[in-house]
């Protein structure tokens, strides 16, 4: 062969095909791609017409944190995202920012965390944080102060860590891109779903207590995709119903076909601004509402069967309160609790942990939003749905008493007391004879200092023992699905779907001791806010003749010469003898709860 053949041979043995060479460029260029893509998450961007972007690196938020906080980063597919801030809402008295990006451990951020305001002319200041609290599965919440005069209130995080991405800090600003700030005056905050429809939380509406409006004048709208990225709503649907802050809307037809699909969708609500408007003249009301679905909440396995009594209560610093609450609502057969903490402060949350720890099943939900407790406990009714047949409504200064004295109950009365899981048995006894009634209620006993000037040591059921002579008003066990669609309530009581009706049970068969009125320092933290939407506060100038009030109390939190005296008309002991007969501890004498208080 001479030396020309040879060279051609040579050639076409190196020369690579053309499609060979254009695939590897595609391979190259898609690579390249791919870089900038993930350098676009770690790399901070700023311009002068704007505060500077700092991201802080995850990883500083972990170096305290537990192992699963850290597991829940790496479910995130190894990219470490930034925190950002998704919404805020002005409060009368605080700043609430929601905040995504990792799960939020209030102990991985000791004191280094601020908020951080903007003036007019450029200048900023930082606060503290109030509090810091989980609210879902991706993020959490934080509390800030109202921003000083001048200042706006889109407020912003500063994280002292100094491991930062890049290894640069620029005055040490998570800086957002979402510039807005919601009045709590009118914002849609909450939604669930339930069937084939999905119930609405809405502040704003202006609907009477107690009273159901017509649904025509509403509609609900959903958005698809990446809301952040085009805030555009694409579905709407017609409401069902509508009544005080709950707006009840059909469902479209794409998520009705995979309700586990809705989960996380925002919706908000449309109404006509005015009666003669148009149907496609609607405004919307700002949003943050993501769609709920109970039946597919981790937080606790679920059994098979439901529970015969559930209960639910919505708390604001009770913490002391709540373990003698629950215990012995246990004893008497409570199975399961669901407890909506509105913003507490007084480590609450560490409490219901041991709680549920020593297996009384319960579940704290963090319920931000004030003003708003006949709203938390529809919401409640609906997530208990799944789980409960009956569910108790009532707060923790509230216990259920059975004294079993009537005609009828000879062999309880030999006992002396009604036995273990009592309350539990009566409930049963309603499901299975009777399938209309949908209500138990039982009328409450309103309890005074007692004669004391501090907390009782052994706890409230033993310390009060002096009361008013006439009950007032009563609370209710309630059969979730027997829950009108409206969800009404007046926090007392729901109202009931066609067909089901309710019962007064016969105060000698049960009756509800409320340590309404106690020592003056417990009364005087109750007396600084309440949590009822359509009752007064005590401070406010208003219904002050209102069997919810102190009568005679006025609106001053000034202690009245006489108050370890008042509200004494009739001494009663027989919660008091129960629990001492029944829970104390035989050889020690002391109560469940004792050794827990300080």
């Amino acid at each position: 062969m001479d030396s020309s053949d040879q060279r051609r041979k040579r050639k076409r043995i190196t020369r690579q095909p053309y499609y060979l060479l254009s695939v590897r460029s595609l391979v190259m260029c898609f690579s390249f791609l791919i870089c900038i893509y993930m350098l676009s998450y770690t790399t901070p961007l700023s311009s002068s017409s704007s505060p500077p972007v700092l991201l802080a690196s995850s990883l500083s938020l972990l170096s305290s944190s537990t192992s699963r906080t850290v597991k829940s980063v790496q479910n995130l597919g190894g990219l470490l995202y930034p925190l950002r801030i998704k919404n805020r809402v002005l409060f009368p008295d605080h700043v609430l920012l929601f905040v995504s990006g990792v799960v939020i451990k209030k102990k991985s951020f000791g004191g280094e965390l601020e908020c951080v305001y903007y003036g007019a002319n450029g200048n900023f200041v930082k606060q503290k944080v109030i509090s810091i609290d989980e609210y879902d599965e991706f993020g959490a919440i934080v509390r800030c102060p109202l921003p000083p005069l001048n200042y706006s209130g889109v407020v912003n995080l500063s994280w002292g860590s100094k491991n930062w991405i890049l290894g640069k800090k620029i005055n040490g600003f998570w800086v957002n891109f979402n510039r807005s700030v919601e009045s709590w005056e009118n914002v849609a905050y909450e939604a669930t779903l339930d069937g084939d429809s999905v119930v609405v939380f809405v502040k704003g509406l202006n609907l009477r207590p107690d009273r159901e409006s017509d649904p025509r004048q509403f509609t609900c709208h959903f958005a698809l995709g990446k809301w952040e990225r085009n805030k555009k709503f694409m579905l709407t649907t017609r409401a069902l119903s509508a009544a005080q802050e709950i707006v009840r809307c059909s469902l479209p037809m794409s998520i009705r076909k995979n309700p586990d699909k809705a989960r996380g969708v925002r919706v908000t609500v449309g109404m006509k601004p005015h009666v003669r408007a148009r149907a496609h003249e609607r405004v919307l009301v700002p949003s943050m509402a993501k769609i709920f679905n109970p039946r597919l909440d981790g937080k606790k396995k679920r059994r098979e069967g439901k529970y015969d009594l559930c209960a639910c209560t919505m708390v604001w610093n009770q913490a002391r309160a709540i373990r003698e609450w629950v215990t012995y609502h246990s004893w008497l057969g409570v199975e399961r609790w669901f407890v909506y903490d509105n913003n507490s402060d007084d480590g609450i949350d560490e409490v219901i942990e041991e709680l549920d720890s020593e297996n009384y099943n319960v579940t704290r939900h963090v319920w931000p939003w004030i003003k708003t407790q006949e709203a938390g406990f529809s919401h409640c009714a609906l997530r208990a749905k799944d789980e409960c047949n009956w569910v108790s409504f009532m707060d923790v200064d509230e216990y259920f008493y059975l004294p079993y004295s009537t005609p009828g109950h000879e062999r309880l009365g030999k006992l002396g007391y009604a036995p273990q899981d009592s309350l539990r048995a009566l409930v049963a006894n309603f499901s299975s004879s009777s399938t209309t009634i949908g209500e138990i209620r039982t009328s409450c006993h309103s309890f005074g200092p007692s004669g004391l000037n501090s907390r009782p040591v052994k706890g409230v059921t033993v310390g009060y023992t002096c009361r008013l002579q006439s009950p007032e008003r009563h609370k209710s066990i309630i059969r979730p699905d027997a829950i009108d669609t409206t969800l009404l309530n007046v926090v007392h009581h729901f109202h009931l779907k066609k067909g089901f009706e309710y019962v007064n049970l016969p105060q000698s068969i049960a009756i509800i001791n409320h340590y309404k009125y106690q020592v003056w320092e417990v009364f005087r933290a109750k007396f600084y806010r309440r949590v009822a939407t359509y009752v007064a506060d005590w401070r406010e100038n208003q219904n002050e003749g209102s069997r919810d009030r102190a009568p005679g109390l006025g609106t001053e939190a000034i202690e009245p010469p006489d108050w370890p005296q008042k509200f004494c008309e009739v001494w009663d002991t027989g919660l008091r003898d129960f629990v001492l007969a029944n829970l104390a501890d035989v050889s020690t004498g002391l109560l469940p709860w004792e050794a827990h208080y300080d």
